[in-house]
């Protein structure tokens, strides 16, 4: 009889997982980001965000889906963009993640087993463990790959996002309804 390896496993039926996801977290920085930040000469650090990202992002809150940021970067330029989408939950300036992550989970009366969680560093290591999913993008630390549940093919800032909240859409059903033809 053939074992194979759980982590193997589980990146491979991964998409089984994902018809129990009603809430999406995020990291930001390596993860809606590509992880540059530039500082700006009054000391604002800008980051790049994808448009693709976006998109995916303003599709799933627009079909009910739990979205949040917790990141422990923390920047005008960020509440920005997270207005910009519409996200509400956001946290800037997180120390400990994991403590954001259950009052989260708590005020919206979430399960674990429902949440994807999207990191890409160390501190996000902690959340990924208790997340029901863990995705993680291409070029996430190594530390972060070894725990991950499913690793994007698109790095940070490049479509990892869009990637995840597509493939949770399509096992749903709920991908490329009349409401996606709009923002």
């Amino acid at each position: 009889m053939h074992f194979t390896n759980p982590k193997t496993y589980l990146m491979n039926n991964y998409k089984a997982l994902l018809t129990r996801i009603n809430t999406f977290i995020f990291d930001y920085d390596g993860v809606l980001t590509d992880g540059s930040v530039l500082i700006t000469s009054n000391g604002d650090a800008l980051r790049s965000g994808n448009v693709k990202d976006g998109y995916a992002i303003q599709l799933a809150l627009k079909k009910g889906y739990h979205v949040a940021v917790i990141s422990g970067g923390n920047s005008l330029s960020m509440e920005k963009r997270m207005e910009m989408l519409k996200v509400n939950d956001y946290y800037l300036g997180v120390e400990k993640k994991m403590e954001v992550y259950n009052k989260y989970l708590a005020k919206h009366k979430l399960s674990q087993e429902n949440v994807l969680y999207v990191g890409d560093d160390i501190p996000d290591i902690p959340v990924m463990q208790q997340a029901g999913v863990s995705v993680c993008p291409a070029d996430a630390a190594e530390e972060v790959k070894k725990i991950a549940t499913y690793i994007s093919h698109f790095n940070g800032g490049k479509g990892c996002v869009r990637d995840v909240i597509e493939q949770v859409l399509k096992v749903q059903g709920k991908w490329m309804n009349d409401d996606a033809f709009h923002w």
